[in-house]
């Protein structure tokens, strides 16, 4: 297919799979695990891979950090371990470079703003993302909303069931505009049925889906927009950071 122009750059879209720059540029002999958890979860990622004797089998480089990327023996499997860094460009460059070295299922876990009144370290099931990123725009052609793939759904709720946690399945907005969420622009997304609003999921999902794999998000809630007259960061949902892996690792498991 050829190249969909239009007069608003991020509107134009290729769905040739390779680029002048591809994930395997570095040439890099190494096979990772099919299951991955991809961590928005700060340095717990490495204490945990430390901690459960993981193997670090490769040093992601970037100009401001290097990620290390594990593969940890859960419960008798080999999952690929990473901790994914804010923004959806950024997870996905990374995202996308696991794609191309052997990952096949991802479950990405992290923490959202609430746009109702949800109480802190509530868990969320997103079952589609709003599009409201660049990211997406490069993977997918233009649309809305993003959906979630229904086989991955159904294993995170089935473990969040068997472990007895309570959630929540939810629309997420997804922007790369930090300091632009607006009154207005957040009653608008609650008025299309957005609850909570992320900086990745959109951009992990098409990515995903372009490539052929397997991916679905386990998310938490964090600071609140709830009262657009009165933000809340509260405790950035810190409380959570450790249940939120366990619970993406067993989930991997169940894919």
């Amino acid at each position: 297919m050829a190249i969909i122009k239009n007069d608003i750059p991020i509107l134009e879209y290729d769905d040739c799979q390779t680029a002048v720059l591809n994930p395997d540029c570095r040439d890099i002999d190494i096979k990772l695990p099919e299951r991955a958890v991809f961590a928005f979860l700060a340095d717990l990622v490495d204490r945990y891979a430390l901690s459960h004797n993981a193997v670090k089998v490769y040093e992601y480089e970037t100009i401001t950090k290097n990620f290390p990327v594990y593969i940890l023996n859960h419960n008798g499997e080999e999952i690929c371990l990473c901790q994914a860094p804010l923004g959806g460009s950024a997870a996905v460059q990374i995202l996308d470079w696991m794609i191309c070295y052997g990952v096949k299922k991802v479950i990405a876990t992290g923490s959202c703003g609430a746009l109702i009144d949800f109480e802190e370290n509530t868990f969320l099931v997103p079952k589609k993302a709003l599009r409201d990123e660049g990211a997406s725009y490069h993977y997918l052609p233009p649309s809305r909303f993003v959906e979630i793939d229904s086989a991955v759904l159904d294993a995170i709720k089935s473990t969040l069931e068997s472990k007895n946690y309570a959630y929540t399945e939810c629309v997420t907005w997804t922007t790369d505009g930090f300091y632009r969420e607006t009154k207005e622009k957040v009653n608008y997304r609650k008025q299309e049925g957005c609850t909570v609003v992320d900086m990745e999921c959109a951009s992990m999902a098409a990515c995903a889906q372009f490539r052929g794999a397997k991916f679905g998000q386990i998310l938490f809630t964090a600071d609140t927009l709830a009262d657009v007259e009165s933000y809340d960061e509260r405790d950035w949902g810190v409380k959570s950071f450790e249940k939120a892996l366990e619970l993406a690792l067993d989930t991997a498991l169940a894919l």
